[in-house]
C-alpha cells in the first residue's frame, strides 16, 4: 500500500463520525491578493436551499480586503456544492464580500 492511499484509509472514519444532525458548511471567498480564502461553521441542519445559508463576516484587513479601522468583510452565499472532502450532508459554500456597506468587491 502506498503512502497516499494508506494515509487516506486511516482518514475513512472521519466521514462516518455521526454529526447529530448537524453539518459543516465551508465558506469561499477570493481575498485581495486574488488567493482563495476559506473557513467552516456549524450549521443546525442540512442545507435545501441557499437562502437556508446565513451571511458571515470575517477581518477584511488580514486579507488585503480593507484597511484597520473599517474592517468587516461580510460574506453573502452566492452558491453551495456537496463537500467532496467531509462527504454526508456537509457543504462548500462559494460567496460574494461585501464592505459593512454592501459596497461589492
Amino acid at each position: 500500500m502506498d503512502t497516499v492511499t494508506k494515509c487516506n484509509s486511516n482518514l475513512d472514519y472521519l466521514r462516518d463520525l455521526d454529526q447529530k444532525g448537524k453539518i459543516v458548511a465551508e465558506y469561499i471567498w477570493i481575498d485581495g491578493s486574488l488567493t482563495q480564502r476559506s473557513k467552516c461553521r456549524t450549521l443546525d441542519a442540512p442545507v435545501k436551499s441557499l437562502d437556508e445559508i446565513p451571511e458571515w463576516n470575517f477581518d477584511g484587513s488580514s486579507c488585503y480586503l480593507a484597511e484597520t479601522k473599517n474592517s468587516e468583510i461580510i460574506m453573502k452565499p452566492v452558491a453551495y456544492y456537496p463537500d467532496p472532502f467531509r462527504g454526508g450532508d456537509n457543504i462548500m459554500v462559494l460567496t460574494e464580500t461585501y464592505m459593512w456597506k454592501d459596497t461589492t468587491y
